[in-house]
């Protein structure tokens, strides 16, 4: 099952608003396959392990699979009519799947062909690794990464609202990794007036970009900045008007509660993992609205002495990594 989680891991980025899955078949004592859910509408983990083994091998064979193997047809055939159709003597599975289409549907299906089928081992590893797909299913909005980098003196950025560079090229390259593996990235007014950003993936990092997500209540950024250059999906949330442009799409939102519909919205749209890069203001809302899931803070060992106070997270520190100059310090809210 860790062999099986290894791989699942393979499909980071790629799968989406679809679990990461990995999927191990073993006969006498021997892996004879093992597949994984590479890339969203292409074959589920467990087609590609008993394409991997061959069909005529999976009887009487062991599987390992991460998730619950699905019930439904969606862009591919139920994966659980397959097994039962080969007959495994057992399936193993790590979690049971949430998505109300499968949830114990797939496992019912095993159990009904005769299949003995085991369920929870490694589940923790599993839960983890698809946090962001469990926090869709159960919450109904996507998993928030919140990120910021804030100075050793607690500032975010200057009065002017300047902050480059706070973090170290190291830890910089670290926050594109995680752009990879996240559907969206969303910035505010300040940030994207000021900072300019691209919000795209450099460095030399495999994946595909996110979707660029701003908030401008009343269309005032110029249109010559990055955001609005068409080179990737980007969604405008304002008070104005809903229109689409090319790759950009402008949304109008209600006055009222704006955070909430933002976060509906995206779960319409399956966007299951959303990184928020600030500025203080965004950031401050979704903290105490409760509407974030982990939060990443690079503290660098500069100083402002004055400017833009950091956030505060009551929470405590999960985990602390030194990266170049910088420490980052990841909390945890679930």
């Amino acid at each position: 099952m860790r062999r099986a989680l290894d791989l699942a891991a393979l499909g980071k980025g790629q799968v989406s608003p679809n679990p990461m899955v990995g999927c191990i078949i073993v006969k006498d004592d021997k892996v004879i396959g093992e597949g994984y859910h590479e890339k969203y509408g292409g074959p589920h983990a467990e087609v590609n392990a008993v394409r991997d083994a061959g069909e005529e091998n999976v009887k009487g064979a062991t599987v390992y699979v991460t998730l619950e193997p699905c019930s439904h047809y969606g862009k591919t055939p139920p994966c659980a009519d397959m097994l039962a159709r080969l007959q495994p003597q057992k399936v193993i599975v790590s979690k049971l799947d949430p998505n109300p289409l499968v949830a114990g549907r797939g496992m019912k299906k095993l159990n009904e062909a005769g299949i003995t089928t085991e369920v929870g081992l490694l589940e923790d590893e599993a839960s983890k690794q698809n946090r962001a797909f469990f926090t869709f299913m159960n919450k109904k909005r996507p998993f928030v990464l919140l990120k910021w980098a804030q100075t050793a003196d607690g500032f975010i950025a200057r009065e002017n609202y300047d902050s480059k560079w706070i973090s170290s090229e190291a830890s910089r390259k670290r926050v594109h990794e995680w752009r990879a593996a996240h559907d969206a990235i969303m910035v505010g007014t300040n940030t994207a007036l000021h900072d300019n950003p691209s919000l795209n993936i450099r460095f030399d990092i495999a994946g595909k970009n996110p979707i660029r997500i701003v908030i401008d209540k009343q269309l005032t950024l110029p249109q010559t900045h990055h955001l609005f250059d068409q080179t990737q999906e980007t969604l405008c949330y304002n008070m104005l008007e809903s229109k689409k442009d090319g790759k950009i799409e402008y949304i109008k939102l209600k006055e009222e509660a704006l955070f909430p519909q933002i976060l509906n919205d995206l779960y319409e749209r399956k966007v299951l993992s959303l990184i928020v890069e600030g500025g203080a203001y965004l950031l401050n809302e979704l903290i105490a609205r409760d509407q974030w899931d982990e939060a990443k803070v690079f503290v660098s060992e500069k100083t402002f002495d004055k400017g833009i106070a950091a956030p505060k997270i009551t929470k405590p520190v999960y985990t602390t990594e030194e990266i170049a100059s910088d420490e980052l310090l990841t909390y945890h809210n679930f």
